[in-house]
């Protein structure tokens, strides 16, 4: 269990954290590149600048968390629980979000280019470009 564990900074970069318990962890700036989060529970964690490029986040839950600016490049989120998460100006360049549940979900600025956003549940999710998911 590491629920609201201060974990900044942290390279933990192909790490296996399947089914992690993570409740408003504090991974800010963490490097987290291939891991492994299926299933992880990171409700209301601080993920801002982090590195989560190529990682496995299937099923995880993402609700309420804070990914400002994090690199989620390539990542692996279907059916991702992420309802009004925060991904201002995330890099979600090529990664998998189908699947995923992302009302209300703040995508201001986010690179969603080559994103696989089929069956994305995005109503009243904020677009890239700040108008509203109908």
């Amino acid at each position: 269990n590491l629920d609201a564990a201060d974990l900044r900074e942290a390279n933990l970069s192909g790490a296996n954290l399947a089914g992690a318990s993570l409740v408003g962890a504090n991974l800010k700036g963490a490097n987290l590149a291939g891991a492994n989060l299926a299933g992880a529970n990171l409700r209301q964690g601080q993920l801002n600048h982090a590195n989560l490029q190529g990682a496995n986040l299937f099923e995880a839950n993402l609700r309420e968390a804070h990914l400002v600016e994090t690199d989620l490049g390539e990542a692996n989120l279907s059916e991702a629980n992420m309802l009004k998460t925060v991904l201002k100006g995330a890099n979600l360049q090529n990664a998998n979000l189908e699947g995923a549940h992302l009302r209300g979900a703040n995508l201001f600025g986010a690179n969603l280019e080559g994103a696989n956003l089929t069956n994305v549940h995005l109503r009243g999710a904020m677009k890239p470009d700040g108008s509203i998911y109908e």
